[in-house]
């Protein structure tokens, strides 16, 4: 059945947020190190903070501050209401940017986060009876743990691609006929690129849907259709972080844009220079407080993940916010290339309209004045690598207003990823 808090009236759904931002508020502020010292450095008082109109008092809180504040306060952190041993699991971020941030959630927390997985697999579509299968690492970062254990919650048979060599995970979704699939879609890409070459007809395989999360390619559209094809299933589209849990996914009737469970996590869109409200309808920064991480919570925090909030009405009927065309970019990301301004995504949306380029990897070499872009794209077999290299060069002079050295790399010498794909290279 759908959760009814998908489908509040705006006025309920706000009553609902401030109730449980009050109670996180007066749970966390006395207990909580980091947000005690954060709340009387900004001069605001217990007691004092308990609408949405409110919130914007309250300072941000940045990935950089939890860093440093668990570099002075090894392993964790102060960012913890309860002393360590009423905390039962710890993950990590992956540490593509930088050094990991440690999270350690409570067996309350744990559920939450679960249970925002549950009701995201009601708005998949996806119920008792479905088949998943994980081809994830189950390695420390959260990643799909929590979407594991909600689909056993929920009836389904949940099938762990942990620790096993492609081929062997494309055995195992086979022989258990599989309807669903999760991974990242770098990840989705590869294993149909490994089932070409083991002969393997995935459109026949039986997989329904894939659900996408760990890198933007779910909201890229030209990587939404290559996975498409090449499984002969619909791709749904998540965001989470470690440090905020689960907190969005796509509906199937609306395809491209997220929605963002609001019942349990307050969200924003600022302008990332300036800090204050963006525009409605206009690019701008998310920011997220989550309202049931009891235990280790994060409140107004920046995400560095740019996105539009759509302002029309979805034809699923739920009344959650939805950002359109889902994680548009990330603050850090924009790369400026003589006069031109662009996101890697936007270079990904171009190159994975060739059907002949089955990997790639970009090298910005910003030691001279003028940054120089470098493309290395690896050739399905068969191709006229002169041809394709002329044909993406001029891709991408004509899209992206930029002029790119595009260069054919031997068959299987780029990298392949299972999790977070790490394509651009910086000189």
């Amino acid at each position: 059945m759908p959760c009814e808090e998908d489908f509040l009236e705006r006025g309920a759904l706000v009553r609902l947020q401030e109730e449980k931002l009050r109670r996180l508020l007066e749970e966390v502020l006395g207990r909580n190190r980091f947000y005690t010292e954060k709340f009387a450095g900004a001069g605001i008082e217990r007691g004092t903070i308990g609408s949405i109109a409110d919130l914007a008092r309250l300072p941000f809180t940045t990935k950089g501050e939890i860093l440093a504040d668990q570099a002075s306060h090894p392993p964790y952190g102060s960012n913890l209401t309860y002393p360590v041993a009423q905390y039962c699991r710890l993950h990590q971020t992956s540490g593509t940017r930088g050094s990991p941030l440690r999270w350690l959630d409570t067996a309350q927390s744990w559920d939450a986060l679960v249970h925002c997985w549950e009701r995201m697999y009601r708005i998949a579509g996806i119920g008792a009876g479905e088949r998943l299968f994980f081809a994830f690492s189950f390695g420390p970062f959260l990643g799909f743990w929590t979407g594991f254990e909600a689909a056993s919650r929920i009836g389904c048979l949940c099938l762990a691609g942990g620790g096993l060599s492609s081929g062997a995970r494309l055995r195992m979704l086979l022989d258990n006929r599989a309807t669903v699939l999760l991974c990242t879609p770098t990840y989705a890409l590869h294993l149909a690129e490994v089932a070409r070459n083991q002969g393997i007809d995935l459109a026949s395989a039986g997989v329904k849907t894939v659900i996408v999360a760990g890198e933007p390619g779910g909201s890229i559209p030209a990587t939404r259709a290559c996975i498409e094809a090449a499984w002969n299933a619909r791709v749904l589209d998540h965001s989470g972080m470690t440090e905020v849990g689960p907190m969005a996914i796509e509906c199937p009737p609306n395809p491209a844009g997220l929605h963002i469970l609001e019942s349990e996590y307050l969200v924003e869109v600022i302008d990332p220079a300036s800090g204050r409200p963006a525009p409605p309808g206009t690019l701008g920064e998310l920011v997220v407080t989550n309202l049931h991480r009891l235990g280790s919570p994060l409140l107004r925090y920046r995400t560095g993940d740019l996105v539009k909030v759509d302002p029309r009405p979805c034809p699923c009927g739920r009344t959650l916010v939805r950002l359109e065309g889902g994680i548009l970019g990330r603050t850090d990301d924009m790369v400026h290339l003589r006069g031109n301004n662009f996101y890697p995504a936007a270079l990904e949306n171009v190159l994975r309209r060739f059907a002949e380029v089955v990997e790639y990897r970009v090298t910005i070499d910003e030691a001279s004045a003028l940054a120089e872009l470098k493309v290395e794209v690896e050739a399905a077999p068969g191709v006229d690598e002169k041809t394709l290299a002329e044909k993406v060069a001029l891709a991408i002079r004509d899209e992206l207003l930029f002029r790119a050295d595009v260069t054919l790399a031997p068959p299987g010498t780029l990298p392949r990823f299972e999790m977070k794909a790490q394509r651009i290279q910086r000189k």
